[in-house]
């Protein structure tokens, strides 16, 4: 039975309370895991709160069940690399979990505002102009949608149509009724999300952009609501993107993701079909329509820019 209370957090005015997350976080971490999940004997007693109680945990990781319990209370300004490291294999987490953890107990000083607008180098627009077959997006910090190409247009919406608070894939994703109906598997969709803005938070935790824009989804959709509470985290980097399209119907697309090397917070997503296959073609069908295809609103000229 945990026998320390739990403090009350009150996030400071136009920022996500770093405290109150690095609490959580581990909260829930801990929460998901079984005695019998880490090695340790379950004696059936009664439980009051699921998963492992703290002092298992410390016992796991090899602290103090009073230095764990002052963590997961959310002062972790001195712990250390090696004792994070420990928390981390006792929880078992993913690597973009670990980092997660790492960024809330130990938050780095940022040389920049967290608000600053995000710029994009003149190269990478032209890169993206001249992948005509392949449907590419840039996406920077708070899931908004930087720069896009014809493809994209082509295949998710010409988002140049959107005001430019629009252009969010957390906004689209949660608050229009078109995204909910594109993505066939709408929930792994809108998990990854909000998993992406949770590393976001770790990583800006005093940015009120991203602040406003988690108050505006959670006053708003009760899925976000659900999603942003199970704190989880992961990096998307590949996978496969099932779509719905208007024209064409059903996509089959891989993802292939690439955090640039000088600016790490903005990511390159490409999608592609397996060649000679019906997405392939109707990949094709859907580049040859050219500007034909804005009786659906899903053209768009040449490589787009929300800045």
């Amino acid at each position: 039975m945990d026998e320390y209370p739990d403090p009350v957090h009150e996030p400071a005015a136009g920022a996500l309370d770093p405290r109150a997350e690095l609490s959580e976080f581990l909260r829930t971490r801990r929460a998901r895991l079984k005695p019998e999940d880490v090695g340790l004997p379950d004696y059936g007693r009664y439980r009051r709160v699921p998963g492992l109680r703290r002092e298992e945990l410390a016992q796991l990781a090899g602290v103090s069940v009073a230095y764990y319990t002052r963590l997961e209370q959310g002062n972790g300004r001195h712990v250390s690399p090696e004792v994070l490291d420990a928390i981390a294999r006792a929880l078992r987490l993913s690597d973009a979990e670990h980092a997660h953890l790492t960024h809330l107990a130990k938050p780095k000083q940022k040389k920049k505002p967290a608000g600053r607008a995000q710029q994009v180098r003149g190269p990478l627009r032209t890169l993206l102009d001249t992948m005509d077959g392949v449907p590419a997006i840039l996406v920077g910090r708070r899931s908004d949608i930087l720069v896009w190409n014809r493809m994209a247009a082509a295949v998710f919406g010409d988002f140049a149509e959107l005001p430019a608070r629009e252009q969010n894939w957390a906004r689209l994703v949660f608050l229009r009724p078109e995204y909910r109906d594109m993505f066939v598997d709408w929930e792994h969709k809108a998990s990854d999300v909000v998993s992406q803005l949770r590393m976001d938070a770790g990583s800006h935790p005093n940015d009120p952009l991203l602040s406003a824009l988690v108050g505006e989804l959670s006053v708003k959709s009760e899925e976000f609501r659900r999603l942003w509470a199970t704190h989880d985290v992961k990096e998307k980097c590949h996978g496969i993107q099932r779509l719905h399209h208007p024209l064409v119907g059903e996509l089959d697309l891989r993802l292939e993701s690439f955090h640039q090397a000088d600016a790490h917070e903005q990511m390159l997503v490409t999608y592609h079909a397996e060649p000679n296959s019906p997405s392939a073609e109707a990949l094709r069908l859907l580049a040859s329509w050219g500007t034909d295809a804005t009786r659906a609103g899903t053209s768009t000229p040449s490589a787009r820019t929300a800045s």
